[in-house]
C-alpha cells in the first residue's frame, strides 16, 4: 500500500511540477505575447498593413495645368506631370477651434488665431458667374463646439457638415440658415463630396453629390462676391475638423456625369474640365493652386500628414 501510495505521490509531483512549468512559461511568455498583440494592433491602426501604405505616392506639385498664355486663358491648356490618379502624399489637417468672426475684407478677430483654415484670393468675379461647382475629399472629424464645421467658403456662401445638421449649402446674407442636404458623414471614413449651383435655369438649381450619387437637388442663391476659404465658413466661425484633399473649384455646374467620373478618379484625381477650372488645389503638402490660375491659398495652423489612409478605399 505505501508503495502504491510513493508511487501516486510521485505522479502527483509530476503532475504539479509540469503544471507549475506550464504556469511559468505562460507568465514569462504571456507578457511577451500580450506585448506583440498590442504592437500589431498599434501597427494596424497606424496603417502599417493597410495596402495604401505601400502604394506609390504622388509629390507636392507632381501634376498641374499649364496655361501658355498665363492665368485665366484656356488656348493650348493642358495637363503636365503625374496626373494618373497617384494617391497624393500629404493631407490637409484642420483643427476645427472656434475663432473670429470673418469679413468681406477677409480680416479676422482677436481670437482666431488658433483656427486653422486657408484664405484664398478672390478666386471668382461675382458680376460675370453665373455657375459655380466645388468638390472635396474630406474626412469628417469631431466637430468643433459651436457646431460648425466649414469645408469651403466661398463670397457669402459656404459648403459645410455639421452646423446644417449634416451638408449644407450656408448662405451668410440669408441669415442663419442654409440649404439641408440629408446625409451625415461618419468620423473617420473618406467621402467624395461635391456641391453644383446653376442660376441660368429659372430657379437657381443646386446639386449635392456624396461618393458617386446624387444625394440632394434645391435651389439657393450664388454667392454675391468672390473671398474665399477652405475650412471654414466666412462669416461664421464654422471651422472644418478633420482632413481635407483635392479640392476642385469650377466656375460652370458640372454634370452628374463629370462629378461621377471625378470620384471615379480617387482622392489623388486631375480636374476634368480644364477650361471651366477656377482653382484646384491638391493640399498635397501645401495651399497651391495647381490650375495655373496663380489662385495661391495662405494657411493658418493648417497641418499636413502623411499618415492619412484610414477609412480611404479606392473607388
Amino acid at each position: 500500500m505505501k508503495a502504491f501510495r510513493k508511487g501516486n505521490s510521485q505522479i502527483e509531483f509530476r503532475q504539479s511540477f509540469k503544471s507549475q512549468s506550464a504556469m511559468e512559461y505562460l507568465m514569462t511568455y504571456g507578457w511577451a505575447i500580450l506585448i506583440i498583440a498590442v504592437v500589431l494592433a498599434a501597427l494596424f491602426e497606424l496603417g502599417v498593413f493597410n495596402p495604401m501604405t505601400f502604394a506609390p505616392k504622388a509629390s507636392p506639385g507632381s501634376c498641374q495645368v499649364v496655361r501658355p498664355d498665363g492665368a485665366g486663358t484656356i488656348n493650348f491648356i493642358s495637363l503636365s506631370g503625374e496626373c494618373n490618379g497617384e494617391l497624393p502624399q500629404y493631407v490637409a489637417q484642420f483643427n476645427g477651434r472656434d475663432g473670429s468672426t470673418w469679413t468681406a475684407s477677409g480680416a479676422i478677430g482677436p481670437n482666431g488665431y488658433d483656427a486653422a483654415y486657408i484664405v484664398l484670393p478672390k478666386v471668382f468675379n461675382p458680376s460675370t458667374m453665373d455657375a459655380l461647382t466645388y468638390t472635396a475629399w474630406i474626412k469628417q472629424g469631431v466637430w468643433a463646439s459651436n457646431g460648425g464645421g466649414g469645408i469651403i467658403g466661398i463670397g457669402t456662401a459656404g459648403f459645410q457638415t455639421g452646423y446644417c445638421g449634416t451638408l449644407c449649402f450656408h448662405q451668410c446674407n440669408s441669415g442663419d440658415s442654409g440649404v439641408w442636404f440629408p446625409f451625415t458623414p461618419n468620423g473617420g471614413q473618406w467621402y467624395f463630396v461635391a456641391v453644383a449651383l446653376n442660376s441660368s435655369q429659372t430657379a437657381n438649381t443646386l446639386n449635392f453629390y456624396i461618393n458617386n450619387y446624387s444625394a440632394s437637388t434645391t435651389t439657393a442663391e450664388l454667392p454675391t462676391n468672390g473671398y474665399s476659404r477652405i475650412g471654414a465658413i466666412n462669416c461664421f466661425n464654422y471651422y472644418f475638423n478633420g482632413s481635407i484633399a483635392d479640392i476642385q473649384i469650377y466656375n460652370t455646374a458640372l454634370s452628374s456625369n463629370s462629378v461621377r467620373a471625378l470620384y471615379s478618379e480617387g482622392i489623388g484625381g486631375a480636374p476634368i474640365d480644364l477650361q471651366n477650372l477656377a482653382a484646384w488645389y491638391p493640399l498635397d503638402g501645401n495651399a497651391e493652386d495647381y490650375s495655373g490660375n496663380g489662385n495661391n491659398g495662405v494657411p493658418a495652423n493648417v497641418t499636413y500628414t502623411s499618415n492619412w489612409y484610414s477609412g480611404y478605399g479606392a473607388p
